[in-house]
C-alpha cells in the first residue's frame, strides 16, 4: 500500500463542509469521487480539519492509500482535473510514511478570520469575510485577545454541537493585523473545540463593539457559553496551515 499527502484549497461557499454527511456535497466527497475516477479504487481520505459548511481553506491536509503507485503529479493533476470546476484545487501531492495521518500527526492547526470594518456591504468580498458596520475598537481587541493564550477551560467558547469530552486546549498564539478597513486574526494550537475560533472572534467583535462589558479572561473563568458573544460567521474564517 502507498501512503499519500495532499495539501488543498477550497471555497467551502457551496459545502456542508469538509466531512461527507448525507444531507449535501462536502469537500472529502469530492475528493473521493474524483479519486475514484483517477485510480479506480474506492478509497476514504482523512482530513487533518473538519471543517464546518462555508469554510474556507488555504492549506487543509487529507492522507489516503492506494494500493498501487502513482507519480504525484498524476495525483495532483489528475485530481484537480477530475474536480473541476468544483472551488477545490489539490496545490500539492507526496508519498509519505506509513504512520503518517492528516488528522493524528498534526502537530499544530493555523486558522485565519478575515473581517471588513466598514459601512458598504461586501461585493467582491461577499462569502470571504465578515463585514462588520459598526466601528470596532481594534486596540482593545489586540489586547483582549491575550487572553486566550496558554492553557485554559473554553468551554464557554464551544457550539452545543460539540462533542469533544475536554473542553481544556491551549493556544499557542493569537496575532491580529489590520491595514485600513481590513483585519486579520489568526489563531494556531494542535486542536480545537466546535466553532471555538469563530467564537472567539464573535466575543472580540462584540467587545470591541462594547455590546459586552465583560473581559476575555472573565469569559473564560464563567466557563458559560452565554457568557460569550456571538458565532462569527463562517464565511471568513479560513484553515490556513497544517504543522506535522
Amino acid at each position: 500500500m502507498y501512503n499519500y499527502k495532499i495539501v488543498i484549497e477550497y471555497d467551502g461557499t457551496n459545502f456542508v463542509g469538509w466531512q461527507q454527511q448525507v444531507n449535501g456535497h462536502s469537500i472529502q466527497a469530492a475528493i473521493q469521487q474524483a479519486l475514484v475516477k483517477l485510480s479506480s479504487e474506492k478509497v476514504t481520505i482523512f482530513g487533518a480539519g473538519r471543517t464546518d459548511a462555508g469554510v474556507h481553506a488555504y492549506g487543509q491536509v487529507a492522507s489516503f492509500t492506494l494500493s498501487k503507485k502513482i507519480d504525484t503529479y498524476v495525483i495532483r493533476d489528475g485530481l484537480n482535473q477530475y474536480l473541476r470546476p468544483q472551488p477545490i484545487a489539490v496545490q500539492n501531492a507526496e508519498i509519505v510514511d506509513d504512520d503518517f495521518h492528516a488528522r493524528f500527526s498534526a502537530k499544530k492547526r493555523w486558522y485565519e478570520y478575515k473581517i471588513i470594518n466598514r459601512r458598504p456591504p461586501l461585493t467582491i468580498d461577499a462569502n470571504r469575510a465578515w463585514c462588520v458596520y459598526k466601528n470596532l475598537d481594534i486596540e482593545k481587541m489586540k489586547s483582549e485577545s491575550s487572553s486566550f493564550l496558554g492553557k485554559n477551560d473554553l468551554n464557554a467558547f464551544r457550539s452545543s454541537h460539540c462533542q469533544s469530552k475536554n473542553s481544556i486546549k491551549t493556544i499557542d498564539s493569537v496575532f491580529i493585523k489590520n491595514k485600513d478597513e481590513h483585519i486579520i486574526i489568526e489563531v494556531s494550537a494542535k486542536s480545537f473545540l466546535h466553532s471555538q475560533v469563530r467564537i472567539m472572534v464573535g466575543t472580540l467583535v462584540d467587545i470591541a463593539k462594547s455590546n459586552i462589558n465583560k473581559t476575555v479572561l472573565d469569559i473564560i473563568n464563567s466557563k458559560n457559553r452565554e457568557s460569550a458573544g456571538q458565532t462569527a460567521p463562517a464565511h471568513g474564517l479560513y484553515l490556513k496551515e497544517i504543522e506535522y
